[in-house]
């Protein structure tokens, strides 16, 4: 797994070498983030000792997204050649996220770089197998995916991969359209084709 999440990562900070300042103060897909608060967030477990992770979650009184936020805010300052290289040095760094493993952290990274890319309309090559395996974990349940988009009935498939997930009305879509989408972001409803696209926005409005 650790191959493919360093494979990711680097086409991820190939990307991001392209961006212009002004890009980088563009929204995100992560609402009242810009690319650059995204990115600190995604380097957070590189920069930070678990000595000062833990000091700085007592000071928040252990609420872990205030002391995320305060930190997305401070390091989003620094030049972004500086958090793209901290990414790229860290590609075979073996971090996890809580009970999340490796599949987690490939996760973190695949969501977070479409929240960057995606609005930015850049190519960001996602390898098929880190793809594949983060809308794998994203739709484990059979009634919605973690962050609550409604897979009840619904057979979602990613037309650019040889993936597909769940029984009924079916749903359509690119894996790099798919995945911010069943990620519970703010994607554009006309991306998606078939019935069980409409079954889902009908099911998300109740």
């Amino acid at each position: 797994m650790i191959d493919v999440i360093a494979a990711n990562r680097r086409a991820l900070a190939a990307a991001l070498d392209t961006l212009t300042a002004a890009q980088w103060r563009a929204p995100s897909l992560c609402t009242g983030w810009t690319a650059a608060h995204v990115l600190a967030h995604q380097i957070m477990p590189f920069r930070i000792s678990e000595a000062d992770f833990m000091a700085g979650l007592h000071r928040c009184g252990g609420d872990f997204t205030k002391f995320s936020d305060e930190i997305a805010e401070l390091d989003s300052r620094l030049p972004p050649a500086e958090l793209v290289t901290v990414l790229r040095d860290n590609a075979d760094t073996p971090w996890a996220p809580p009970d999340g493993g490796l599949t987690g952290a490939l996760s973190h990274d695949v969501i977070h770089g479409l929240d960057i890319t995606w609005p930015q309309g850049l190519a960001y090559e996602i390898p098929a197998t880190a793809a594949t395996t983060v809308l794998d974990a994203l739709t484990g349940s059979k009634t919605q995916t973690i962050f609550g988009f409604p897979l009840d009935g619904i057979e979602v498939v990613a037309t650019d991969l040889d993936w597909s997930t769940g029984q009924g009305d079916t749903l359509t879509g690119r894996s790099r359209d798919l995945v911010p989408l069943l990620a519970g972001r703010a994607v554009p409803h006309d991306l998606f084709e078939g019935a069980g696209a409409a079954r889902a926005w009908s099911l998300a409005a109740r």
